[in-house]
């Protein structure tokens, strides 16, 4: 009898159903976070332990194979202005739509359900005093194992192209060192696949949390919000990231159904941190060079979160609108530009999307207790935004690899787990 093999997204989509199912059964118990908590906990701990090491092995050998710290330049300033390139037409797209379609006319304020946001002001306060400069200055670690331990992407990428490019440039002598990177580079994505066995079981306990904590019906009073957010979502990953793939000449729904496991589980977790590894795996069997990978999906963490600035842009016009605030064109366009800077360098501060848009619109006279209001189905929002945010960075890793002329898709092929490559040798 021939058996049945589940792919890990169908069992991410069993996960959460089982999940939703489960939190709306025991809607307003909380003892379902009791028991679930510990299950969320050990797969998110799991995901954060694997993936520093494998970005600092994956960068140190992709740049230690460029070995030139002027082609290394080119690539970050080329990165960079990509990024920003996109993440303002995402600003702008979220105007429109919050302009188009006014999701926030109309709404009672009796109609919404309160929800305390005391987590994020202690937050709010510190970034309110970050500056686009400081994210700059902070790329620059005073402590490299300090920036380990506390996961700080910007300032782990930078020393980790410093280091390959001082292992490129001693020759003979570095040639240990890049076979230990390789070495551990190899094992940790052992370990991820490993991991990744987990993920249907955290994804089940993340969403049983969240489903009976706010109900399925935390959905109804702002259905419109959410639909708009979902809306705007699509029509940006069809229509903008289907331009760019069209100029670059390459099929987005390829690069979509290729990272259709990883966008999943992303999506489920609201987290890209728990498909980095295996994303940049797939991405350079998609045909672009280890370098660039590994260089530009951790930098787009913190410089292109295309969903979160679109939806930053939604939620502030939603917020005025609901308050009764008309935003001269002046005033949007101040939101941009204050949007673009404080969404910059504060990925791994949790709940980001909130707490930069707690940061910003007090800047613009928006009255930041408008985000109680939709604090209750943020979880949900931000499963929408991971996942543009996850496509967004994977489409400009290619663009970047195509800008560079080094993408190379003859050398596509599959990815395979430990097992599979263990039963293919078997046959």
């Amino acid at each position: 009898m021939k058996k049945v093999k589940i792919s890990l997204a169908y069992q991410i989509l069993i996960g959460l159903a089982c999940g939703i199912t489960v939190g709306a059964i025991f809607y307003g118990n909380d003892q379902v976070a009791t028991y679930l908590q510990p299950i969320a906990d050990i797969f998110m701990r799991a995901i954060k332990m694997i993936v520093v090491p494998i970005v600092v092995a994956s960068i140190i050998v992709g740049v230690a194979g460029v070995g030139d710290l002027k082609k290394i330049g080119k690539l970050g300033f080329k990165t960079i202005l990509y990024f920003e390139i996109i993440t303002t037409v995402a600003i702008v797209v979220g105007l429109l739509f919050g302009n188009i379609f006014q999701p926030g006319a109309g709404i009672h304020m009796d109609q919404l359900s309160k929800t305390d946001i005391t987590q994020y002001v202690e937050t709010t306060e510190n970034v309110e005093s970050h500056s686009f400069v400081d994210t700059f200055v902070n790329i620059v670690p005073t402590n490299i194992f300090n920036a380990l331990a506390q996961g700080d992407m910007l300032a782990i990428v930078f020393f980790s192209v410093i280091f390959g490019t001082g292992i490129a440039a001693i020759g003979e002598r570095g040639k240990p060192v890049l076979s230990f990177f390789k070495g551990v580079g190899d094992a940790m994505f052992w370990v991820t696949n490993q991991v990744m066995k987990l993920a249907p079981f955290g994804v089940f306990a993340l969403i049983g949390i969240t489903v009976s904590k706010f109900g399925l019906s935390s959905l109804i009073p702002l259905g419109k919000l959410a639909i708009l957010v979902y809306g705007s979502m699509l029509f940006f990953v069809l229509i903008v990231f289907g331009i760019i793939a069209k100029i670059i000449n390459i099929k987005l729904f390829s690069l979509i159904r290729l990272l259709k496991d990883e966008i999943m589980l992303a999506y489920s977790t609201a987290s890209s941190e728990t498909v980095l590894p295996r994303v940049m795996q797939k991405l350079e069997s998609y045909g672009c060079p280890k370098a660039i990978t590994s260089f530009v999906i951790p930098t787009g963490y913190t410089f292109n979160l295309d969903g979160s600035t679109l939806y930053q842009a939604l939620a502030a016009l939603f917020i005025a609108q609901m308050y009764g605030i008309e935003m001269s064109i002046t005033q949007q366009i101040t939101l941009m530009l204050v949007l673009m800077l404080t969404s910059k360098g504060i990925a791994a501060v949790p709940g980001t999307s909130f707490v930069v848009l707690l940061a910003t619109l007090g800047a613009v006279g928006i009255p930041i207790e408008g985000l109680a209001f939709i604090a209750g189905i943020d979880r949900i929002l931000d499963m929408a935004r991971t996942a543009v945010n996850l496509i967004g960075n994977s489409l400009a890793t290619v663009v970047i690899s195509k800008w560079e002329n080094q993408f190379q898709p003859q050398r596509i092929q599959p990815i395979h787990t430990a097992n599979e490559e263990k039963q293919s040798m078997i046959r």
